[in-house]
């Protein structure tokens, strides 16, 4: 159940819109990832659980993830509490991550936000062996991992390092569109959102490009950390 880096979304399609250029990247690179949704995305304006379900599956076919699970919190009710906390640290000692990602800090949808605090703390309570959590049966081994990252999600947050995900912008579009009742679909006939217009792919491409244009690349996402980074080979920096 080990991998490499574990992905967290306050829900499903968060983590497809931020940063599924650079899970595309580092699966192409040989690393494990996988993803698990906070919610089902159960108050969203379109779609329903069960169409978001196979639109998640979809896209986790497509992006080649090697974990996935939904921890079905609730949709704009989950809260940072213990028992929120315990589900989370449950997974991140099941999969025992090197790096983990969460929502962005701040955003628009205030769930994001919450989720970004939530999966912090979970992060770093993990690690502590009096915190006992059990999974099939079987006491988990306390774990932290190395590193916590945001990705940058609606509002404009200045990241604190960059992806170049040049090569798999394709990709990640072609991600997007297996979630057909959120993005443009002409066919559908449920209400407009601010991300339901074929205007929004242009805006995630934009974003990339805002992101890459600084390090001398088309395209790139961007992150935030919660530490300082440090860099073994100062030439390795673009």
């Amino acid at each position: 159940m080990k991998v490499d880096i574990l992905a967290f979304a306050a829900h499903p399609d968060d983590i497809e819109i931020s940063m599924s250029g650079t899970i595309l990247k580092h699966i192409a690179a040989g690393k494990t990832v996988g993803i698990v949704d906070l919610t089902r995305g159960e108050l969203g304006t379109r779609g329903t659980v069960k169409t978001r379900e196979e639109e998640a599956r979809q896209a986790t076919k497509l992006m080649g993830l090697h974990y996935r699970n939904n921890l079905d919190l609730g949709d704009g009710v989950f809260e940072n509490n213990l028992e929120a906390r315990l589900s989370i640290i449950r997974e991140i000692r099941k999969c025992q991550p090197e790096v983990v990602f969460a929502n962005s800090i701040t955003d628009r949808h205030p769930d994001h936000g919450r989720a970004s605090k939530l999966v912090s703390e979970a992060c770093f309570y993990s690690g502590l062996v009096k915190i006992e959590t059990q999974y099939d049966g079987q006491i988990q081994k306390a774990h932290r991992p190395n590193a916590v990252y945001h990705y940058i999600q609606d509002r404009y947050i200045k990241p604190d390092f960059v992806v170049d995900v040049t090569p798999f912008v394709d990709q990640k579009i072609d991600i997007l569109k297996t979630y057909s009742t959120q993005f443009y679909n002409p066919n559908s006939e449920e209400p407009s959102t601010p991300i339901s217009g074929k205007e929004f792919f242009d805006f995630i491409k934009g974003r990339m490009s805002e992101f890459g244009r600084p390090i001398g690349v088309p395209f790139a996402e961007g992150f935030t950390a919660e530490r300082l980074i440090g860099v073994e080979d100062i030439f390795q920096l673009k």
